[in-house]
């Protein structure tokens, strides 16, 4: 059954432990926090952070105050991904055992297909190297079994080293479960799990006191799964290649026909 995380975010502290232990397990160099908003804060997602904590200053309009949210932010591993329908090298395919969409960087073209189909706008390429790949979060799962922490049984890095509790991995149902329990027995929550039914759901559940939008959470995804949005228009591939192909055929040979033609007719006039 498809494993999961529940984020709870009154309960993250903002501590950035997640992405220390990110970086730590994937081997990733470290880099220079960022100021944003008179908070310190980690860069953006890029090639060498996976995972990146969001801190926003948050009006209380109940209280008349101000209150500090945090909020982890990483791929979402959709159960149907946009990015694996986009990439026709089987680059990112998603495990049916764990849920996670795992990136193959051998499969890879560098087309970034991917980066354009995810609606949460997660991979990211390494514009730096000679010879770039696509990153983003594997949910600590590696198909070499090297670094594997799902297939031993283990918990993400970013949930092990979470001291808050903030962050619960498990069965997707269950925890999904559980988001509904703590919503409706407390009142301070807003009614809705992001990832529920997002983009056809995610493997990582939001629940929050604060708008999702605070956190870059694109608003109205609809509940659709993209690839079939994206089926629509990609069934008509072949016959778009093949019809491109003719017309572009016909075109080649009417051209040096007039080449000809014009080619004849200046002999004709030397003559």
């Amino acid at each position: 059954m498809a494993k999961g995380v529940l984020v709870d975010i009154t309960r993250c502290m903002g501590c950035k432990a997640c992405q220390v232990a990110c970086k730590q397990w994937n081997d990733l160099p470290s880099s220079n926090p960022e100021f944003k908003d008179g908070l310190t804060s980690p860069p953006e997602m890029d090639g060498y952070n996976y995972t990146t904590v969001f801190i926003e200053v948050v009006e209380d309009k109940k209280n008349n105050d101000y209150t500090i949210r945090s909020a982890k932010r990483q791929c979402m591993h959709c159960e149907h991904p946009a990015c694996a329908s986009a990439c026709f090298a089987k680059a990112l395919q998603r495990d049916p055992k764990t849920g996670a969409v795992v990136y193959y960087p051998h499969l890879c073209v560098g087309c970034r297909y991917c980066m354009l189909a995810c609606p949460f706008d997660i991979p990211k390429y390494e514009w730096d190297k000679q010879f770039p790949l696509v990153a983003k979060c594997q949910f600590c799962f590696d198909p070499k079994g090297k670094y594997d922490r799902l297939g031993y049984g283990l918990k993400p890095a970013c949930v092990d080293t979470c001291p808050t509790g903030a962050l619960k991995f498990g069965e997707r149902d269950e925890l999904l479960k559980e988001a509904w329990q703590r919503i409706n027995s407390d009142p301070k929550y807003i009614k809705h799990v992001m990832g529920e039914k997002e983009a056809g759901g995610t493997a990582w559940l939001y629940i929050s006191d604060v708008p999702f939008t605070t956190f870059g959470f694109r608003p109205n995804l609809g509940t659709q799964p993209l690839p079939e949005y994206s089926h629509n228009f990609l069934k008509w591939t072949p016959i778009i290649a093949v019809g491109w192909g003719t017309l572009l055929t016909v075109l080649y040979h009417y051209t040096k026909r007039r080449q000809k033609v014009a080619s004849e007719s200046n002999k004709d006039v030397h003559m």
